[in-house]
């Protein structure tokens, strides 16, 4: 369960340059996609491949290329979102810093088939030092002819940009990219009008993650039989978890969809155990924004099958028992774990992050940091369990943007799991208050 794709060749001595990266089979994709396949026939391969975005979302790729409008007579652009800052994600940045070249050999693949000329990658203006990796490789691509005009004398023309953001994270959101890029506030639009048909400069736009883009070489050189065949169910082909957190071993790993949750936390392949030889209390399993989950159903679902890293999987059981894949940001928490203060924690990232644009999440998540800091801080009372319940479910599904949701859902998700903690902080002000109280199990009675 083991599989590399996306981080094969990884670990080969300067793979980051081009002429490394080429003599491992890189950029081979380009030319078999250029000269021997029409635009269509890589799209056609991409859908039936079963690839789903890696951003998070999780929508099939190929079929969000196909809603590109083809009958505009305007520009149309690729964009690849780098723009990652979700608490507990970091898979796009460590591919980008080890193996850039694998995003670009995918990006010209995907341009061609979108008949887009001009590409971006927009990317967190505070990695720089990732902005002067891109900017290398880039170069380096130009130089070997795979970038600029009559690529691989095949006719089609290709620049690629590297568009340094302000680091907000509501730019991770499509159409709030796409504002920024503009030179715009970075606020999410509303949809429809979809970038397909309606994006970039008001031209046919389709906004890509990086690990999906780094995924189109493998598929055009192996084909969309051989990538679907990895992976289970309809969580095709292989997928790049950030786990850190409590564990032994914190990292960027590569696993085959379908791998038990169990394997991935104990085996010394992937995480190696929990730290300290202490006992798992709790794991987010796709970035901060999905819901957490205890131990009993992150190991097994409510049903007592197993837990798989799949979309189908994690999210088994809806909301009440079960969370989501989302960007594979795997966070860890061990027995000493105060989900309290977790989740206060979160709440002030959301806060912060907001736009503001919306209503309900303008308010909704300043309220939730302050009634969250009064129960941690020892100064809570029980209707504030009801009063944050109830303004998560305000903001849930009433906002133009997901950021909305993010803030929602791991709120209801600690309460819904942990309501027995944040009771605690109320009845027991004088433990919680000011201090790293850590376990509340040494308080019980």
């Amino acid at each position: 369960m083991e599989r590399k794709i996306i981080l094969e060749h990884i670990d080969v001595k300067g793979i980051r340059s081009i002429e490394v990266y080429r003599s491992m089979g890189g950029y081979d994709s380009v030319a078999k996609a250029l000269k021997s396949m029409t635009p269509d026939e890589v799209t056609e391969q991409v859908i039936n491949s079963g690839l789903r975005g890696r951003g998070g979302a999780g929508f099939p790729t190929g079929r969000k290329w196909s809603f590109i409008d083809k009958k505009s007579n305007n520009p149309r652009y690729l964009i690849c979102n780098a723009d990652e800052s979700e608490p507990g994600t970091f898979k796009d940045r460590y591919l980008m810093e080890h193996i850039p070249h694998r995003l670009i050999e995918g990006m010209i693949s995907a341009s061609y088939a979108l008949g887009a000329n001009t590409a971006y990658i927009y990317v967190r203006g505070e990695f720089k030092y990732i902005i002067g990796i891109l900017n290398q490789s880039i170069k380096e691509a130009y130089q070997q002819g795979f970038l600029g005009k009559n690529i691989l004398d095949s006719g089609f023309d290709l620049d690629i940009y590297v568009h340094p953001g302000a680091g907000a994270y509501i730019c991770g959101e499509e159409t709030a990219l796409i504002e920024s890029l503009e030179g715009k506030r970075g606020t999410p639009r509303l949809k429809p009008p979809f970038p397909a048909i309606k994006g970039l400069y008001d031209c046919p736009t389709v906004v890509n993650n990086v690990e999906t883009l780094a995924n189109i070489g493998w598929i055009v050189n192996n084909g969309a039989e051989s990538y679907a065949q990895i992976g289970i169910g309809n969580s095709k082909g292989t997928k790049l978890i950030s786990a850190c957190g409590n564990i032994n071993k914190p990292g960027v790993y590569e696993i085959e969809m379908g791998l038990p949750v169990e394997t991935f936390i104990y085996n010394e392949k992937f995480c190696g155990g929990i730290k300290n030889g202490k006992d798992l209390k709790a794991v987010i399993p796709g970035g901060s924004s999905v819901p957490i989950l205890p131990k009993e159903l992150i190991l097994k679902t409510a049903d007592g099958k197993k837990r798989l890293l799949s979309y189908e999987s994690l999210s088994e059981g809806g909301f009440q028992t079960g969370s989501m894949l989302g960007s594979g940001g795997f966070i860890v928490y061990n027995e000493n774990a105060c989900i309290v203060r977790n989740t206060y924690n979160l709440s002030r990232f959301y806060h912060h992050e907001s736009c503001g644009q919306c209503s309900p999440c303008r308010e909704g998540t300043s309220w939730m940091e302050a009634v969250l800091h009064r129960i941690e801080h020892g100064h809570g009372k029980q209707k504030d369990i009801d009063l944050l319940v109830e303004i998560a479910s305000r903001i849930e599904g009433n906002t133009i943007c997901p950021l909305g949701d993010a803030a929602a859902w791991p709120v209801a998700a600690a309460i819904r799991h942990f309501r027995h903690e944040f009771e605690f902080h109320v009845e027991h002000p004088e433990i919680v208050k000011n201090i790293r109280h850590g376990s509340l199990a040494k308080y019980a009675k």
